[in-house]
């Protein structure tokens, strides 16, 4: 049985996908790309979208990260994300779509905004399970990296902003939720709460993410002043992580 995870390192879906292939206990080979020269491999890999995290079990490829969920519980049903009950399945996986679709984007697009505009800093990231070179590469190209990269995910200061009431809004409500009880859906840990806390890693830095976190003082100041703001908001999601990553 080989598993290989086509990967950005930096990717927050991708951390979902490492820490379900983790949580099962699975070993697997993460092949970390670097984004713009991924597209050729991943096409080559899926024939259609470009777009990453891709599983490959011994040749059957899935792309998207709840979809390889649904894939490792249907395969590898030990320490399954999915809830049994009807009703916690329905919660988990109605999470897992919201978060998926408005707080993940909303983390990218707030975060990149703010960090490309310090090269030095987004470039090992960027980077970051590659070879050496490809820094060099990112550097020299960096303008036109910042440019593609605005344009692919529509990243502005009008978005950026938006992004950050949509954040404010989901660690509000996640909050709240891990105050009632301490999962999101049903009794135990599921992919509802893999997901918002591995979407909000960044947020967080955890050393299990396989990527250089920046020091302190190289975060943007408008990031750390959010983060010093919402952190009562965020520790429930560190909590979870640590507790079950």
């Amino acid at each position: 049985m080989a598993i290989r995870l086509y990967q950005f390192a930096i990717s927050h879906y991708c951390e979902k996908v490492r820490w379900a292939l983790d949580y099962k206990g699975l070993s697997y080979e993460a092949i970390s790309l670097l984004p713009g020269q991924h597209v050729k491999t991943i096409r080559k890999l899926t024939g259609k979208d470009s777009s990453v995290p891709v599983l490959d079990h011994d040749g059957h490829r899935v792309q998207g990260s709840k979809e390889i969920i649904d894939y490792l519980d249907e395969t590898f049903p030990e320490n399954p994300l999915t809830p049994a009950d009807p009703q916690a399945r329905e919660e988990a996986l109605a999470w897992e779509q919201r978060l998926d679709e408005e707080a993940g984007p909303a983390v990218r697009c707030y975060s990149y905004h703010h960090f490309l505009q310090r090269p030095k800093v987004v470039v090992p990231l960027l980077a970051a399970g590659t070879p050496f070179y490809n820094r060099i590469l990112l550097k020299l190209a960096f303008s036109r990296v910042d440019e593609i990269m605005r344009k692919w995910m529509k990243i502005n200061e009008k978005t950026a902003e938006q992004s950050r009431k949509t954040m404010e809004a989901y660690l509000t409500e996640l909050a709240e939720a891990y105050q009632k009880k301490p999962y999101l859906a049903g009794d135990s840990f599921s992919r509802a709460d893999l997901t918002a806390a591995a979407l909000f890693a960044p947020m967080f830095q955890p050393e299990q993410y396989p990527v250089p976190w920046p020091k302190p003082a190289k975060i943007p100041k408008d990031i750390k002043v959010w983060l010093d703001q919402w952190q009562p908001q965020i520790q429930p999601l560190e909590t979870v992580y640590a507790a079950n990553r």
